[in-house]
């Protein structure tokens, strides 16, 4: 099992797909990264020469924002969003979703469990 920027990746995997569970790292960067390093995408992690693991973590430390860095810079483009009160930054701070979805039937995921209103009772005479 190799460690590449922080992540332990599964050796059981081809090498396309095992880079992918690095965060910042889709199917189309993990494939550039082993033709730039010169390794059959075929090849599984497990067998990486120490030498091919230092060219991928190479290139990936070179070229790439992964794992931390990335994450904190989303988290800075979220609160600078929200800083400065736009739209997307209102819809981020009331947990609502920012890209148009309609939010009266589905968008649970963004709202959370469902908070039941209880109807008025209706006064007797």
């Amino acid at each position: 099992m190799a460690r590449i920027a922080g992540v332990d990746i599964p050796g059981n995997k081809r090498g396309e797909i095992a880079l992918t569970y690095i965060f910042g790292i889709g199917r189309s960067s993990a494939s550039s990264i082993l033709d730039k390093a010169e390794i059959s995408k075929d090849k599984k992690a497990n067998d990486w020469s120490e030498e091919e693991a230092n060219a991928i973590r190479a290139i990936i430390s070179a070229e790439f924002k992964v794992e931390g860095v990335l994450k904190s810079e989303v988290q800075m483009s979220i609160k600078r969003l929200m800083d400065i009160g736009c739209y997307r930054g209102l819809r981020h701070r009331k947990g609502l979703p920012l890209r148009g979805q309609r939010t009266k039937n589905n968008s649970r995921t963004r709202k959370g469990k469902r908070k039941t209103v209880a109807n008025k009772k209706k006064a007797t005479k």
